[in-house]
């Protein structure tokens, strides 16, 4: 197997390999013991150096979770991947190898130093998550373009940039460009900018970035925006109500069907249905919201004294349980005595003892389980489609009237006030009745659909209450059998 570079076989990223090389990383005098011991712990070792290896691909690094420095140049590597755990990265050199894009870097959000000299790289890309980057080398690559430069303002931190030998580098005025548009930048090209040609920069490139912070602003706020679009969406979702605040579900229903669109052409058609639905709609979303909030309260609460009642509650079972068996083991002094009233007395007192821990068992179990509410969101749910479904199926009807009376005015030809295309339509009776038929076995479809997706999230979240209210019931039942047990040793003392 080789070990240099210019030789054609490969080496295979194996943890053999990084073995080896992280007993490298040990001192000297320190190497022997571990290596004599149970192994080295790969996931305490910060520096990995395995350079001039062949190595074709990036693997089996997922156990050094503690490395900060990782040093794979020149290699053969074609592709960056295999770093997701390496979370604690700050220093990555991919130098000298045969990489085309940069990707895979989103787990390195504590990265500070990132080579990729000397590979095949044409765009700047995918380093969205490095805000720490200070130090950024992307020299001898195949960057071309001055705005595809500009991605890395984004990097707030970035005060080192190499692009040297990149096509991008020959263009007039390149160091001015670069100047001007990173204000904070140090050194170009291992060069230190100075501030005579910050200011020149400045002057010359004045307007244009005055039109760049313009743009990046205008960017900045639509993305707050689509932003606060997607968290209020996931609001929404988690409520289990997207997209019913409005006429979404209304319009769904009549979505791809040209029949239903052509009939609301008629004055006496247009409002048939949708205010009322709407509102019905409405009714549920801003219940779904006020349920979300209460669970969201309830599960947080529940979770954080989970633990904490639990411990109590097995506490205080305990010593119910141990009190009461000291004092059951008088039980068997019972099977000495010979005189029956004496003994039917004690019986009664033991009785009454069992009926006592029966009741103090079952009020720990009531305790316990009264923190998992279960919710009745989904009855009002259930009640608000059922109301939408008596809805479509008014409005199905009083379409039909309109329908049966339009096709009377076109059969007389008093079609004045009727466009074409509503005309056209009314001129086969059989026609219409199928597609007010087929119409309405639509929109019922639609309404069970959101109907059941509805229920069906509702039923997952249940799953928390319900696995709760199922130990209870296991508890419960378990509370009883013991009561029958102790009650069964009294029964044959009688």
């Amino acid at each position: 197997m080789s070990s240099h570079p210019g030789k054609s076989e490969p080496t295979v990223m194996d943890e053999e390999i990084l073995r080896e090389a992280a007993m490298k990383q040990h001192p000297k005098d320190q190497a022997a013991g571990v290596s004599k011991a149970q192994g080295i712990n790969l996931n305490q070792v910060n520096r990995l150096s395995l350079e001039c290896r062949n190595i074709l691909m990036i693997d089996h690094l997922w156990e050094f979770t503690s490395l900060t420095m990782l040093y794979l140049n020149n290699n053969l590597i074609e592709k960056i991947e295999g770093l997701d755990h390496l979370i604690n990265l700050t220093w990555l050199n991919l130098s000298f190898n045969r990489i085309g894009k940069i990707e895979g870097l989103e787990s390195l959000q504590k990265l500070e130093v990132l080579n990729l000299s000397n590979n095949r790289i044409s765009v700047i890309e995918n380093m969205d998550k490095l805000e720490k980057l200070t130090h950024f080398c992307i020299a001898n690559n195949l960057i071309e373009q001055l705005d595809n430069v500009l991605y890395l303002r984004k990097l707030k931190n970035l005060f080192t940039i190499n692009l040297s030998g990149n096509p991008v580098s020959t263009v007039d005025d390149y160091k001015l460009f670069i100047a001007a548009y990173f204000p904070n930048l140090m050194c170009l090209d291992y060069r230190v900018l100075n501030e005579k040609m910050k200011n020149e920069a400045s002057i010359k490139y004045n307007y244009v970035l005055e039109e760049k912070r313009r743009e990046e602003l205008q960017q900045q706020q639509d993305a707050s925006v689509e932003q606060s679009k997607k968290a209020e969406l996931q609001l929404h979702m988690d409520a289990f109500v997207e997209f019913l605040n409005g006429s979404s579900l209304f319009k769904s229903m009549f979505k791809d069907d040209p029949e239903a669109e052509t009939l609301h052409c008629l004055p006496e058609v247009a409002q048939l249905l949708q205010n009322e639905m709407v509102e019905l709609c409405m009714q549920l979303f801003q219940t779904g919201l006020s349920e979300h909030k209460r669970r969201e309260t309830e599960v947080n609460s529940f979770f954080s004294g989970q633990d904490k009642t639990v411990t109590d509650y097995q506490q205080k079972a305990s010593q119910i349980l141990a009190n009461f068996e000291q004092q059951h083991k008088k039980v068997k002094e019972l099977q000495q005595l010979s005189d029956l009233d004496i003994l039917q007395d004690k019986i009664n007192h033991c009785n009454d003892e069992i009926n006592q821990l029966c009741k103090s068992l079952m009020s720990l179990e009531f305790e316990l389980v009264s923190q998992v509410e279960v919710t009745m969101y989904s009855t009002i749910c259930l009640c608000c489609c059922v109301d939408i479904l008596y809805l479509e199926d008014n409005y199905h009807q009083n379409v039909r009237k309109v329908a049966v009376e339009t096709l009377e005015k076109v059969a007389k030809d008093d079609t004045e006030d009727m466009s074409n295309d509503v005309r056209m339509l009314f001129t086969d009776k059989d026609t219409v009745m199928d597609a007010l038929a087929t119409g309405h076995d639509n929109h019922l479809m639609k309404i069970n659909d959101r109907e059941n997706l509805l229920v069906t999230r509702i039923n997952a979240w249940k799953a928390i209450q319900d696995k709760e209210l199922k130990w209870n019931r296991i508890r419960i039942s378990d509370i009883h059998r013991y009561m029958d047990h102790l009650k069964e040793q009294l029964e044959e003392l009688q």
